[in-house]
């Protein structure tokens, strides 16, 4: 199988990988794509609408102990009096 890239970013890419790492460019583009594919949420996933519940509960624990409850009202908060004008 072949798979030809005519793009000079990806050659000069790929080939810098390869030599860092002492693999083929061959192993480097492969490795390279299973480990993307490998952090990607498979696409019945991403279909379904599913939840990463773990990242989910990590985001919303960080929001909650960032809360700050203000007792002020919203047009208090912004600095405008009942007619909309700066107070």
């Amino acid at each position: 199988m072949v798979l030809m890239i005519k793009n000079a970013r990806a050659d000069r890419a790929v080939r810098e990988l390869a030599r860092r790492t002492g693999e083929t460019i061959a192993e480097a583009v492969t490795i390279a794509a299973e480990e993307r594919l490998a952090k990607l949420p498979a696409a019945e996933e991403r279909r379904s609408g599913s939840v990463d519940r773990v990242r989910l509960e990590a985001i919303l624990a960080k929001f909650r102990a960032n809360h700050v409850d203000d007792p002020r009202t919203d047009d208090e908060i912004i600095g405008y009096d009942e007619n909309g004008l700066p107070s």
